[in-house]
């Protein structure tokens, strides 16, 4: 399939807290460019009703943000919903407390649990992914964390985060290099010195490189690029419009 740049909706969070929220809140996705938006902060919603507001505006549900337990716990529940909304991926946006308190036995203890669900999931039509932060990158026991979940989770894709990677001293370029075949989704954000505090910026206006960002992604079969940012210096929808704009400089659409 051709590559698509979706908004990620936790960016927009606090415009969509209700029903009613949703609704305008991907009408003014749609408006700005976007034909695609990753479903993740909103507030409680039908998924019957929220399918209705996507194809009225004419946006795809790219992947959702489902947090961990209940991936486990309400499967068939799970690939039932995406079913509804027509979506084929879902993460869990950040691996357990319980798992990661306990170093490197934890993190190979959910790789192990996250492998066989990526293999239910595929069986049920869902690719599951799995979103990093920036501590994923310490070493544990002389291999970095996130290294123990994909080198243990075979069946697990990524949905690796360039911002995170880059604040975990990680290259993110490589790093989606280093998960070719593995990486159909992918959230930009750009790092930026602001004051005496490095933070989110929109892509392209910070110090990340893109162009190499943007050549491994090819490389690797990224198909859906997704814009996120997590705290933004200006409104969230003037933000997700300027990265929309400079992806598009940089050849994406």
């Amino acid at each position: 399939m051709p590559t698509v740049l979706a908004a990620q909706g936790y960016t927009l969070r606090d415009f969509a807290k209700s029903p009613l929220d949703i609704g305008r809140t991907l009408a003014r996705v749609k408006k700005i460019g976007y034909d695609a938006i990753q479903v993740s902060g909103f507030g409680p919603i039908e998924y019957k009703e929220l399918a209705k507001m996507l194809d009225g505006e004419g946006l795809i549900c790219c992947a959702t943000h489902i947090n961990f337990e209940r991936l486990l716990s309400e499967t068939q529940r799970v690939a039932e919903e995406h079913a509804i909304i027509k979506c084929r991926h879902t993460a869990p946006g950040i691996i357990p407390g319980p798992y990661r308190a306990e170093g490197a036995a934890g993190y190979a203890r959910f790789a192990l649990e996250a492998n066989l669900l990526a293999i239910k999931f595929k069986g049920l039509g869902l690719t599951l992914s799995y979103h990093n932060h920036d501590f994923e990158f310490a070493k544990l026991d002389g291999k970095v964390a996130l290294d123990i979940i994909y080198s243990t989770a075979l069946a697990l894709c990524a949905e690796l985060d360039t911002y995170w990677v880059q604040a975990g001293g990680g290259d993110p370029a490589h790093w989606i290099r280093k998960m070719k075949g593995r990486s159909p989704l992918l959230h930009l954000k750009d790092m930026v010195y602001l004051g005496d505090k490095v933070v989110m910026a929109e892509v392209g206006e910070g110090n990340l490189n893109w162009p190499a960002i943007v050549e491994a992604a090819k490389f690797a079969g990224v198909e859906w690029y997704i814009v996120e940012q997590d705290h933004c210096q200006r409104d969230p929808f003037e933000s997700l419009a300027i990265s929309l704009r400079n992806l598009q400089a940089m050849g994406l659409k």
